[in-house]
């Protein structure tokens, strides 16, 4: 057992076994969601979050490595590494703890300190902290100004002062905010940390974020500190040794010390650490709310027509058919100012019936509520109607994937077939947007990018595993996902399938350009074929247990077939007959599990939604009116739901039940129907206060 095992065991409260095996398996080429569905018997059932979690901390494990390696070559330059201190760097495991050791020899520009030694003044120095009685009076002041210097930056570089200080930010920092002189009416909408002060331990995520963009946008001035009077008493009492003439010095110095540079180099540390937990935490909700949203029920794959909804421009209508093929588009103007209303519901009832339309999807935009009052007034039979989130149907729309998919097509059309798509599937339709664009997050712009991408990227492939793909239909963009795949192989196998038709067994995916056993292995269990030669290929049963249920056949006297269909011939299988060194229960039941329910989307069925009729703006609501609403967006501190008006309104954590939530999620998730309570209205802030509450 290595040293990253027993350290990220440890941390994560996992047994060393566990992270030793899912180690080796990361380490081997396979993927998290890979692990957690087909290696089970190694990890214990780790689940991905777990696996990830293991994977994360051993990058930042070998980080460290890499660091220390950087680190004793540095110093072993300066012919200033001993033995002791070799060993207290190949020991540590914290970066910053790691860094605190190295920050004596770590190469500086030119300081004051620098200036003094070059003067020869570090003996002078040494004596004035040796405690010994020392006779200063014989040194002018440029001398022992230029000691102090040196005296002042050893303390800044003292692992105690430097955890002395740490220990009461820690306890005590205050995170204070005022607006730059002259920008109050620039900075109009950070009025509220003008002049703003909270210990920095109660500064929730958002509040952080949000004070980080003033300060960004040059609106906000801030600041994290201790009060210097407590502080620096607990610093001298590190350094002096009672009241002989070198303490007064001394204190001098550590005083110096703390306002340049001890104080100012703390303050950084805190405002990274306090913006990488505000990162990490915002970076959790979008990632959750992002799983929430690509796992939305999709209604499959019927005929539809899209409408992406306008008043001037008029509403974009598209006609697809049941496997998203662009089969009409035109535009139609029911709404003012050009109110060809008539026209319109003639082109409507026409596209209807001449396209076999099941379902009709309107982007929940600009004119949403009216075009959807207008269709449901056409009483078109055996048609249903949704309306769907926009949100990120603009940035699909102007990109390259659609401009390849459309090239004749202007951006409104391509809009309107991406709000008709999601209908039908929303993983398949937004995998093909950049998630940060999607709009379910909270200061997503503001967070670390690189960060936020590993994690939504891990999001959207879990997701995209979770639920499987038809590898005879799924689009360029969705197979990048799959494990073990990646975009070149994701367009291998949509070229192969141009070239030779659909795949009728998933062995065929071998003959794909660069399809290697690896690969093969980390993507077949989660690509699916319909219809296919072998029944298993539309399971999640993996090739490499098809013998298992082979045999599982044969000593019933069937077929695999029969196992599939026939639910009386799978409870006469006794699991623990196929147990063996490889292959334990959880994967038995797994596979159990998978052939009572082969290929069963786990997204579940969508749901029709109606709006309160009357209600269009906000100046329809009143106080204390209850309406139903689509929960569109989830932060720490509440919930955002859409009633209707074109400004969502807020549901405070504290507003959404009888007893205390620490977490939104406890009540409600995304894209949930609910029922809300107005409780305060604000025409001139256009924002929106509900309830659920009392309800």
């Amino acid at each position: 057992m290595n040293i990253f095992t027993s350290l990220i065991s440890q941390s994560l409260q996992l047994r060393d076994v566990q992270v030793e095996h899912t180690i080796e398996l990361l380490d081997s080429g396979c993927t998290i969601p890979f692990i957690s569905r087909y290696r089970k018997e190694a990890t214990g059932s780790l689940d991905e979050v777990q696996i990830a979690a293991i994977n994360d901390q051993l990058g930042k494990l070998r980080e460290i490595d890499g660091r220390k390696v950087t680190i004793i070559s540095t110093i072993e330059g300066q012919e200033k590494l001993t033995d002791e201190l070799r060993d207290r760097i190949e020991k540590c495991w914290n970066l910053t703890e790691l860094e605190d050791i190295y920050l004596p020899y770590k190469p500086k520009r030119r300081t004051r300190a620098t200036i003094a030694k070059e003067k020869g003044l570090e003996p002078l120095a040494n004596k004035i902290q040796s405690g010994r009685p020392v006779d200063l009076t014989r040194y002018d002041e440029d001398s022992l100004q230029g000691a102090m210097d040196i005296i002042a930056e050893r303390v800044s570089e003292d692992v105690r002062a430097r955890n002395t200080l740490r220990r009461m930010f820690r306890r005590e920092a205050l995170l204070t905010s005022k607006v730059i002189k002259g920008k109050e009416e620039e900075g109009a909408k950070f009025q509220d940390y003008f002049d703003f002060s909270e210990k920095l331990t109660r500064c929730p995520s958002h509040r952080m974020l949000a004070l980080r963009r003033g300060e960004s946008e040059g609106i906000l001035r801030l600041s994290i500190g201790v009060e210097a009077d407590r502080a620096i008493p607990e610093l001298d009492r590190l350094f002096t040794r009672g009241n002989n003439d070198s303490d007064y010095y001394i204190r001098q110095a550590v005083k110096d010390s703390y306002k340049r540079l001890l104080s100012p180099s703390i303050e950084s540390e805190f405002f990274s650490e306090s913006k990488e937990k505000a990162d990490e935490e915002a970076i959790r909700i979008f990632a959750r709310n992002l799983e929430q949203l690509l796992m939305a029920a999709p209604l499959g794959q019927k005929r539809i027509l899209a409408i992406d909804p306008g008043f001037r421009t008029g509403c974009k209508v598209v006609c697809l058919d049941a496997e998203g093929n662009l089969l009409h588009n035109e535009a139609i103007f029911p709404h003012p100012p050009v109110s060809k209303r008539d026209e319109a519901a003639r082109k409507v009832v026409l596209l209807v019936k001449q396209y076999k339309i099941e379902a009709i999807s309107i982007g929940n935009g600009t004119a949403s509520r009216e075009t959807e009052a207008f269709i449901k007034g056409l009483h078109l039979q055996n048609v249903q109607v949704f309306v769907v989130s926009e949100d990120g149907a603009s940035i699909y729309s102007a990109s390259k994937t659609a401009r390849d998919e459309f090239p004749d097509k202007d951006v409104t059309v391509r809009g309107a077939v991406s709000i008709g798509r999601r209908l039908m599937d929303p993983l398949s339709e937004l995998v093909k947007i950049d998630a940060s664009s999607i709009g379910v997050g909270q200061y997503q712009k503001d967070v670390n990018q690189k960060e936020l991408k590993h994690s939504l990227d891990q999001t959207v492939e879990s997701c995209v595993n979770r639920v499987g793909v038809n590898v005879n239909t799924a689009s360029m963009h969705l197979l990048t996902y799959v494990s073990g795949l990646g975009s070149t192989l994701a367009q291998n196998i949509v070229n192969y399938r141009a070239e030779n038709g659909a795949f009728s067994t998933r062995k065929e995916l071998l003959k794909v350009p660069r399809m290697g056993a690896k690969a093969f292995e980390q993507a077949a269990g989660f690509l699916r074929i319909a219809g296919g030669k072998e029944p298993l290929d539309n399971s999640a049963v993996h090739p490499e247990s098809y013998p298992i249920v082979e045999q599982m056949a044969k000593d019933l006297h069937c077929k695999v077939s029969d196992l599939l269909a026939n639910k009386e011939l799978r409870k006469q299988i006794d699991l623990k007959k196929y147990v063996t060194e490889k292959v334990g229960l959880p994967t038995l039941q797994d596979i159990l599990s998978e052939l009572e329910k082969p290929g069963r989307d786990p997204r579940g069925e969508v749901k029709a939604f109606s709006f309160r009729e009357g209600v269009n703006a906000l100046e329809d609501l009143q106080v204390g009116m209850i309406l139903p609403g689509i929960v569109t967006n989830m932060t720490n501190f509440g919930a955002f739901v859409d009633v209707g008006v074109h400004t969502d309104g807020l549901v405070h954590v504290s507003q959404m039940a009888d007893r205390y939530i620490k977490d939104p999620m406890e009540v409600v998730s995304l894209h949930e129907h609910v029922t809300v309570k107005v409780l305060e209205v604000d025409l001139k802030r256009k924002r929106l206060s509900l309830t659920m509450k009392g309800i």
